[in-house]
């Protein structure tokens, strides 16, 4: 089958049509006004020869005349790949010679720079790709422009967006020009009054918009267009793909806000269902009821997992008149933007205050009853004995190592398996274990504050900080300085450590033939930790030393003595004794109280500030454990041929592989699902630090900070915020970008995205924060500025400029480099992408 009327077209012949007719034939199927025409197929591109006799057949049925030819790839308008604009569309095509010629031209661009490296970014398999051509009427369009059902820059699914200009679409969805823009909220329209829309064609785009969002199951982007009789004609429709997922209360009538908190154990990438189960599991055995927050209806957990983040909901906190004047400062430890955020939803009506707590009263009394004596007690025992202190903090430790109770033998149940992972994280060992350090932790955490509060008035901020460096008896300082040990001796073996890749190294060390560095006893030692530890599903470097090979061949090119991490570390334990030794001088004779408190405190906080890290060093060491019953698991499941690899246990929550075990269910597809939602996580370059559940990024509604002296002022396009090298463009062919460059062009259509592989960021003169540019932008992670006006004037070639997307300003760097002076140093680019938030 060559060609296929729309009308024929439904989603599951997205192989034979493609995406964007798939998309269409939906929508015709719905009901809506779709311009007519019909597909070319992928058989026909499989065939590599255009069929020109049923090609111009179908025109002739179609009416001749005008039409627009536009690409339909199978890997295009799909929910986690939008491929906006990557391939191409002719538009104004009019007979069969130019019509065959439209239909090679899209066939090209199937393999043209851009959509290839777009491909690549997102892992899509090219030799699996092919292209179905779509022909339709063209619609001479009075006024033409993008909807989006969901504002792509707040992230919110209760306004949508539209930008709109006379005449064809093409100056918004390219860029080039600068359209009217409306927004569509629950409280009305906001847009111009004398725009190129009426209020009766915005309320029509906003119907249409919510039945195809209806239909699709999904926010979507939208390309319309009125024509002369002022008829709207949808032309196609397709998932916005940037949005960050919504929590799973979004339904519920009032809103909720939830503030991730995840990155306080340096945690952005998201988490494997396993590891989020596993973490709701441990804390439910540990915490109980003291995590429920009281709701109208049932109570329900503070911990929220969204996106695969760790998320706190803090709704009940907002709305606690108790609590309230305190979460301005107990935000502070994300950042000042994020306390902005919080200030910002307390003014918030749909926030307003209430009696009562944010939690259960009956288990915080438990709590509050059950802990404070030995919390009064355990911390006085450290600030008095720390060396004892610290010795209960390595029995601790030696528990959780030896008393854990070992894992089934060889041979045994999946059942028994399965069990000791259920029961692993609620141990009494564990549990009393980590409760030995618990005190001594709390005391060093408390030390790390206190003596600047005591002293306050008398050390400076900078002294302050400089009296906790090179700490004693931190657990990841001892790793780290472990690590750099295996490294000088790894040193007479300096090329076979560098230049090998290190998950050869790694197969190396397996087999025994790897020159002996002391790394049997690291891995004893250390080998439960890895990055992104909390996460059960990740693997540890006892699974895999190949992260610890490559910092070891990093270390190899450390060339300067000075700058060993050893000596670093020796180096800021002598500036902090001796700024405790200036303190005690100035504090001999004045301040007498008040200074012997402060220096006694000082004191104890180099014996037991370093303590601070013990407990997740401490509660891991049985995790790994736990985690390779879980591969074990895994293994058996692969046998019986209930998952497809080992690993694939981790995308399952507890409860689900108990159904398997027990019952033999096949949840293959659904581990399939979420390893794909896992992978596109795990590009989302920006994650919001506060979140209401509409999907709202609170700092998106943030008024922006004046702008800094000297800095240029757009409009955002994309958030985040970067610094580099100016590389001023005017024409992309033939242009180049070195990792790390801003990109400031007049504007960008999709034939200039294949530069913003390698720009930390992108500065425009006009474009739409919904045209092509800007949406793969956001797709890249890139941070974009669009409408600054005179850009390729202003900034010359080489400058060194940040560009803050959340904001809309380009300022100068600074230096004899900043915009305006000549241009020198490294063209290169320094990049400093900063894929969270600048303040956190």
């Amino acid at each position: 089958m060559h060609v296929v009327g729309l009308s024929e077209i439904d989603a599951g012949m997205i192989g034979l049509v493609g995406g964007k007719a798939a998309g269409l034939g939906e929508m015709v199927a719905a009901g809506e006004r779709v311009p007519p025409g019909f597909c070319l197929t992928t058989e026909a591109h499989r065939a590599g020869a255009v069929p020109e006799e049923e090609l111009a057949a179908a025109y002739a049925d179609l009416g001749g005349g005008r039409v627009a030819v536009r690409s339909s790839a199978t890997a295009e308008d799909l929910p986690d790949a939008s491929f906006a604009g990557q391939q191409d569309t002719i538009l104004g095509v009019e007979g069969v010679e130019e019509l065959v010629e439209a239909v090679r031209r899209c066939w090209a661009s199937l393999d043209s720079e851009r959509a290839v490296a777009y491909r690549r970014d997102n892992e899509i398999d090219g030799g699996d790709v092919h292209m179905a051509v779509v022909v339709q009427r063209m619609v001479e369009a009075e006024t033409a422009g993008v909807l989006f059902t969901a504002d792509p820059l707040s992230g919110s699914r209760s306004v949508m967006v539209a930008d709109a200009v006379y005449g064809l679409g093409t100056a918004v969805v390219d860029g080039t020009g600068v359209p009217d823009h409306y927004e569509m909220g629950p409280d009305g329209v906001e847009g111009p009054e004398d725009g190129c829309l009426t209020r009766t064609q915005v309320e029509e785009l906003r119907a249409a918009g919510e039945r195809l969002q209806r239909h699709f199951g999904s926010p979507q982007d939208a390309e319309w267009a009125y024509d002369a009789n002022g008829v709207l004609w949808l032309l196609q429709s397709r998932a916005i793909t940037t949005l960050f997922p919504l929590p799973e209360d979004a339904h519920l009538p009032q809103p909720r806000a939830y503030m991730e908190a995840g990155n306080i154990q340096g945690l952005l990438r998201p988490m494997t269902p396993m590891g989020f189960s596993m973490m709701e599991t441990m804390l439910e055995d540990w915490m109980g009821d003291f995590l429920k927050a009281p709701r109208s209806g049932p109570s329900a957990p503070m911990m929220a997992g969204i996106g695969g983040r760790l998320y706190i909901d803090m709704t009940s906190f907002l709305r606690s008149r108790t609590m309230r004047p305190r979460l301005g400062s107990m935000a502070d430890v994300y950042g000042p933007r994020a306390r902005a955020g919080i200030e910002y939803l307390m003014k918030d009506a749909r926030f307003s205050p209430a009696p009562g707590l944010p939690f259960k009263v009956g288990p915080m009394l438990r709590w509050t009853l059950r802990y404070t004596g030995p919390a009064v007690a355990g911390i006085a025992h450290s600030l008095a004995k720390p060396a004892a202190a610290r010795a209960k903090v390595d029995e601790a430790i030696r528990i959780l190592r030896e008393e854990t109770p070992a894992p089934p033998p060889e041979g045994a149940s999946l059942d028994a398996r399965l069990r000791y992972v259920e029961n692993g994280v609620s141990d009494e060992t564990m549990f009393r274990g980590i409760m030995m350090l618990m005190w001594p932790l709390f005391t060093g955490i408390i030390l790390t504050m206190a003596p600047s509060a005591v002293l306050k008035g008398i050390i400076t901020e900078e002294e302050a900080d400089a009296a906790l460096g090179g700490m004693p008896y931190n657990v990841t300082t001892e790793m780290d300085m472990a690590l750099w040990r295996m490294a000088t001796r790894a040193r007479e073996h300096g090329d076979l450590f560098v230049s090998t890749p290190p998950k050869e190294l790694a197969v190396k060390y397996r087999a025994g033939t790897l020159p002996d560095i002391g790394m049997e006893e690291f891995l004893r030692l250390y080998g439960h930790r890895a990055a992104a530890e909390v996460d059960i599903g990740m693997p540890r470097w006892g699974d895999d030393p190949s992260p610890l090979f490559a910092t070891i061949a990093n270390y190899l090119r450390v060339d300067d003595p000075e700058l060993a991490p050893d000596r670093r570390f020796a180096r800021a334990a002598e500036r902090a004794e001796a700024v405790i030794a200036d303190v005690a001088r100035r504090v001999r004779h004045r301040h007498r109280v008040r200074g012997r408190l402060g220096l006694f405190l000082m004191r104890r906080s180099r014996e037991l500030t370093g303590l601070r890290e013990v407990a997740k060093f401490a509660w891991l060491i049985p995790f790994w454990t736990i985690r390779r019953e879980l591969v074990r698991i895994g293994e058996e499941l692969v046998s019986r041929g209930l998952l497809d690899r080992p690993e694939d246990v981790m995308f399952l929550k507890v409860p689900e592989l108990r159904t398997v075990v027990e019952d033999g269910a096949d949840l293959r597809k659904k581990v399939a699902e979420r390893r794909a939602f896992y992978r596109r996580e795990l590009r989302r370059p920006e994650v919001p630090a506060l979140l209401l559940s509409d999907g709202t990024d609170v700092e998106a509604l943030l008024p922006a900070p004046p702008p800094e002296e000297g800095a240029m002022v757009g409009k955002p396009a994309a958030a985040g915020r970067a610094t580099g090298r100016a590389r001023v463009v005017r024409d992309p062919a033939g242009a180049t970008l070195e990792p790390g460059e801003i990109l400031v062009a007049p504007t960008t259509d999709p034939g200039w995205t294949p530069l913003f592989m390698t720009a930390a960021g992108l500065v425009t003169e006009t474009g739409s924060p919904i045209a092509h540019g800007p949406t793969v932008a956001r797709e890249y992670g890139i941070p974009a500025v669009i409408c600054l006006r005179e850009a390729t004037r202003r900034i010359k070639d080489g400058d060194l400029i940040t560009v803050d997307g959340s904001a809309g300003t380009v300022t100068p760097a600074g230096g004899e480099d900043a915009p305006g002076g000549e241009a020198g140093g490294d063209a290169s680019g320094t990049a400093e992408r900063e894929h969270q938030r600048a303040d956190r």
